[in-house]
């Protein structure tokens, strides 16, 4: 799979504690009038990966949250998965494999939670892509 630089959420990010993706994704300004959902039409790829194996945790909430501005004052969540920590490990993929609908703000970024003893290791690298691979 290939990631953009631009669309990149998550760089083999760290996950310690319960926190916001180091990068989001600024779909521009919305015009007035203008509805916009990406989340509609042609699929849009996206990967979320685990790339180093987490320990100590009970499960790892993963969320997509779109926003109409860039502190995410009013998040709202479009899709969620909780993954256990026995599932946690380098090279897991997260699905969906694609943006969902109901993603029709301004913002999109990705929110990691933390569900019992805070991790030492585990990292997630997550992001639009040109495609993902399928091994099935």
């Amino acid at each position: 799979m290939i990631f953009d630089q631009q669309t990149l959420l998550s760089d083999a990010q760290a996950i310690t504690a319960s926190v916001a993706s180091t990068n989001t994704i600024d779909l521009g300004p919305i015009k007035p009038g203008i509805v916009r959902d990406i989340g509609k039409g042609k699929q849009i790829p996206l990967l979320i990966q685990v790339v180093e194996a987490f320990n100590n945790l009970t499960s790892l909430g993963v969320a997509l949250q779109v926003d109409d501005n860039s502190a995410f004052s009013s998040a709202k969540t479009v899709w969620s998965q909780t993954v256990v920590l026995a599932d946690l490990k380098a090279g897991k993929v997260v699905v969906p494999e694609y943006i969902t609908r109901g993603t029709d703000e301004q913002f999109l970024r990705l929110n990691y939670t933390v569900t019992g003893t805070a991790p030492t290791t585990g990292k997630v690298t997550a992001g639009v892509t040109m495609g993902n691979q399928s091994n099935g």
